[in-house]
């Protein structure tokens, strides 16, 4: 057993010398921000024999980190430690690579938390690719081809969306023939362009190229590796499969869905990658029913207070669920103690705009359910509903505007 435990401490402290990062999906996201101290206590010692890359490393880990969590301290440390291998840099090549990962965090920023203005800088950080070797201009096509992705999709321009999974594409040909790292995230963004353009159009071509690049990251990502690369590939999976339940009605693809989003959800625990988990639930949320309130009370909790995109989203599904089972059976009491919750958030607690944003639907929702209970007028929900709506769109968060717009629309068709 001692000969077993050496062995395994070995395996680690080999994989920590590594650049391929994978490993890190085996260990918590407590144990990974333990991981990111030390790694950065270890940059910052004068003895540190290649401060750049040790600067580099830390970086990463702290972005994987916020990946995980959702801790704005932790994109903060991220970008120092990223700020700090510039420094450090001796070399073109060496800047760019700080500027690769400065872009990264900043992309990742606009993930957690939305903003046009973050997803222009992130734009402007990415480095020029002249005077580089081959692997770090296939770092900057791949990180440049991330970020387009994420502007065609906020602007809803169709032409753009295609020219970005060109880019995606030509980014995952590079990265493999340079053998620059890992392509999964890259890959992840292509299948998740390929699945919302194909459901959006109805193209059984591009709904194809989603599910075979959705596959191949399956197969690819073993349970007991890659936990988390695998959760996030079902994951899509059991989006794309109820987007088509939903299109055409088809039950199978329905349980289908239903089966992708739980075999995701057992890939770990919630503490394990807690961003992770929410996700799962408030994907599979878009299918009425899917998910209980317990889970969604547990992906709000995990989310609360941070103002990020997957907490607005969980909220508002919570409150959603909470007002429906109120209103099932006539529990007034129950939408009024729903409703001096969230007046206590609006005027006790700084709040972001997208917390706002998700606390005037609530209100509105919780109007709109007692004035059916009760025959009252509602009308005054719908500035509110309009204003929400533009600032998740602001945000860069689209399937909020649409449940916002979807109240408004309700809300003409009754009146």
């Amino acid at each position: 057993m001692f000969e077993f435990s050496r062995d395994l401490r070995k395996l680690f402290a080999q994989a920590r010398e590594s650049e391929d990062l994978s490993w890190l999906e085996l260990i918590g996201v407590d144990l990974l921000a333990s991981e990111a101290r030390g790694q950065s206590t270890d940059a910052g010692r004068v003895s540190c024999a290649k401060p750049h890359l040790a600067w580099l490393r830390a970086s990463a880990l702290w972005r994987e980190h916020a990946r995980r969590s959702g801790a704005a301290d932790s994109v903060t440390r991220a970008m120092g430690a990223a700020i700090d291998a510039a420094r450090a840099a001796k070399s073109i090549d060496e800047i760019a690579r700080a500027g690769v990962e400065r872009a990264s965090i900043l992309l990742l920023r606009f993930d957690l938390s939305g903003g046009r203005d973050v997803l222009d800088q992130a734009a402007e950080a990415v480095p020029g690719a002249s005077a580089v070797k081959p692997a770090t201009a296939a770092l900057i096509s791949a990180v440049h081809a991330r970020i387009r992705s994420r502007l065609a999709r906020f602007d809803s321009d169709a032409g753009a969306l295609m020219q970005a999974a060109a880019l995606l594409d030509a980014a995952i040909h590079q990265m493999e023939r340079t053998r620059a790292g890992a392509t999964d995230d890259i890959r992840m963004d292509r299948a998740a362009l390929a699945l919302e353009a194909g459901v959006t159009r109805r193209d059984p071509h591009l709904l194809d190229q989603a599910g075979r690049e959705l596959l191949r990251l399956v197969e690819g990502a073993s349970p007991d590796y890659r936990p988390l690369t695998r959760a996030r590939a079902l994951t899509l999976c059991g989006a794309g499969l109820s987007a088509l339940a939903a299109m055409a009605g088809n039950e199978a693809a329905r349980e289908q869905g239903r089966i992708m989003f739980e075999a995701a959800a057992d890939q770990f625990t919630p503490d394990h990658s807690p961003l992770d988990w929410a996700t799962i639930q408030i994907v599979r949320g878009g299918q009425t029913g899917a998910v209980s309130l317990a889970a969604l009370r547990q992906a709000d909790a995990l989310t609360a207070g941070q103002g990020l995109v997957l907490g607005a989203m969980a909220r508002d599904m919570l409150i959603e669920g909470e007002v429906a089972a109120a209103s099932s059976i006539g529990d007034l009491p129950r939408l009024t103690t729903a409703e001096g919750a969230v007046r206590r958030r609006l005027s006790d607690t700084p709040a972001s705009d997208l917390d706002w944003a998700v606390d005037q639907i609530a209100m509105a929702r919780i109007a709109q359910a007692r004035a059916l209970l009760t025959g009252g007028d509602a009308s005054l929900t719908g500035l509110a509903l309009v204003e929400a709506a533009e600032v998740a769109r602001e945000r860069g968060l689209p399937a909020l505007a649409v449940r916002a717009d979807a109240m408004m629309k309700a809300r003409s068709v009754r009146a």
